[in-house]
């Protein structure tokens, strides 16, 4: 069986890593890839390779890709590539400081848009489930200010078709009902607060209806989030980051999984950052990385 990869990552990611791994193992075999400094102490029983050929299945390994860039960025690159042919199953990551590594020159917003790179994808799609809510972006780590310019109708209809095939081939719902928020508050109003919901959020969901997808609006955030916390749809499809991620977070912080759709390769995520406040207190809660375990195990499992 092929193994699965874990970049434990950075902050607290080798820690809330090692917490999830007490508590379940993956029916695959397991590779830790990262700083061997940083991962190494909180796994001293793993299997030291410097090739996924040499790993012993019954064990964790531990393999720390030798090249020029940060520990870090080398593990998502040889994981992203060992998935990609077919040396690999998925991929499961924990939380990087974006600032820290564009520092030491890493181009790539995070993760997502790194493993886009990689996989030849231009816009994969993020999103998070695992909890009582899921949630779907349009756009995500971008200013504020460009969000508007950037939604098209290309763009929305590709983001809930990317989900809509998720929830279907991945979760196995068979029919997915699918929320999409307005840009404006109250959804424009009618053009009174904003044309983006005539001009090309609300022709985008009209034409998916076309399609025969089950799709709601453009509505109001607070209207998209309550009727999926409600169990009225399966997902919400969010025009921006925070848009999305403030309701989820204040809901299912913990919980939930960032899960990169639109790619060739499975991958699953905690949905926090590095917290390095929390470094070695005990107060790092691993919630987040076995539900991303899971979920690639989940997805793995009908693919």
């Amino acid at each position: 069986m092929k193994q699965l990869l874990l970049t434990p990552g950075m902050g607290i990611g080798p820690e809330v890593t090692a917490a999830a791994l007490r508590q379940m193992r993956p029916s695959r075999p397991l590779v830790l890839l990262g700083r061997d400094a940083a991962v190494a102490p909180w796994f001293p029983d793993a299997q030291r390779i410097t090739r996924l050929s040499e790993h012993d299945p019954t064990r964790i390994g531990l393999l720390q890709p030798q090249t020029d860039e940060p520990p870090e960025v080398a593990a998502i690159r040889f994981a992203a590539e060992s998935c990609l042919s077919g040396a690999a199953a998925g991929l499961v990551t924990g939380p990087i400081n974006k600032r820290t590594l564009a520092d030491q020159g890493f181009a790539f917003m995070g993760h997502t848009d790194f493993l886009g790179h990689l996989c030849g994808v231009g816009d994969p799609v993020m999103a998070f489930t695992g909890g009582a809510l899921r949630v779907a972006l349009v756009t995500h780590h971008m200013p504020l200010m460009q969000v508007g310019a950037a939604l098209t109708m290309p763009v929305i209809q590709r983001t809930v078709r990317i989900a809509h095939a998720a929830l279907r081939d991945d979760l196995g719902i068979a029919a997915p009902r699918i929320v999409v928020c307005g840009l404006n508050p109250h959804a424009g109003e009618r053009g009174l607060l904003g044309q983006e919901e005539l001009e090309t959020i609300g022709p985008a969901c009209d034409a998916l209806r076309a399609e025969g997808l089950v799709v709601i609006g453009p509505v109001s955030a607070e209207t998209a989030f309550l009727t999926a916390q409600q169990r009225g749809v399966d997902l919400v499809v969010a025009m921006y980051h925070d848009q999305g991620l403030a309701p989820l977070k204040s809901v299912d912080f913990g919980r939930s999984v960032n899960w990169t759709l639109g790619l060739p390769i499975v991958r699953t995520s905690v949905d926090h950052g590095t917290a390095e406040h929390l470094m070695g207190t005990g107060r790092a809660e691993s919630a987040s990385m076995v539900a991303a375990l899971t979920l690639a195990e989940q997805v793995l499992s009908r693919r």
